[in-house]
């Protein structure tokens, strides 16, 4: 009986934002169809900022905004700029966008999403670019950057991609530390703002 073998030929390599659009139950817990799954994205991404890899910042050191404006429309604010070394050009990530290994969350989020706003600043200096996807519609642009240091990721969720699924109106039930969380309380927070209602925003702070 021959032995059955594989090459080359026989693997197909996904790009970042199809292995995402394929299997992402992989990075957000839910597959598709699942009308978590745009909760789910809003969780990995405030998660992630509020516990970034460990060059990044520590776990619950971060000071994280969430804004929800539509119900497939939000951003997420943090503190932290390691995309910013210093030089005259920031580092480079998936597709030369803004979004590196440091926020791969980030990176998956926008590869579900149509339209993708990144902005990231420090020290007076400060880069924006829009994504298609997590593809660069542009490359990083200059702009007078605010006070501090930070990074904003604002996401439009591809309604194609989620059908009913919309993010949650119950934002205090929202998972900001996931499953593996077991650090102690630092000096960070996460704030959620839901500005949908159009006369008063809702809001939760955690921990």
């Amino acid at each position: 009986m021959a032995e059955l073998g594989y090459t080359a030929a026989d693997l197909t390599v996904l790009s970042m934002e199809d292995g995402v659009r394929k299997r992402p139950g992989m990075y957000f817990g839910v597959g598709p169809g699942d009308r978590r799954l745009a909760t789910k994205v809003v969780c990995a991404v405030a998660c992630h900022a509020f516990h970034p890899a460990a060059r990044v910042a520590g776990s619950h050191v971060p000071h994280v905004v969430v804004d929800i404006t539509a119900d497939l429309v939000f951003s997420v604010t943090d503190d932290q700029a390691e995309t910013l070394t210093g030089q005259d050009v920031p580092r480079l990530g998936y597709e030369n966008s803004l979004l590196t290994a440091d926020r791969w969350l980030s990176a998956a989020a926008a590869a579900v999403s149509s339209q993708t706003h990144v902005e990231v600043w420090r020290d007076g200096q400060g880069f924006r670019q829009a994504l298609a996807g997590l593809q660069p519609s542009e490359p990083p642009a200059r702009f007078l950057a605010p006070a501090g240091a930070g990074t904003r990721v604002a996401y439009v969720l591809d309604p194609a991609f989620f059908g009913p699924a919309v993010i949650t109106n119950d934002i205090a039930a929202l998972d900001v530390h996931g499953p593996y969380c077991a650090d102690a309380v630092g000096p960070g927070e996460v704030v959620v703002r839901d500005h949908r209602n159009g006369i008063r925003s809702a809001e939760h702070r955690y921990v």
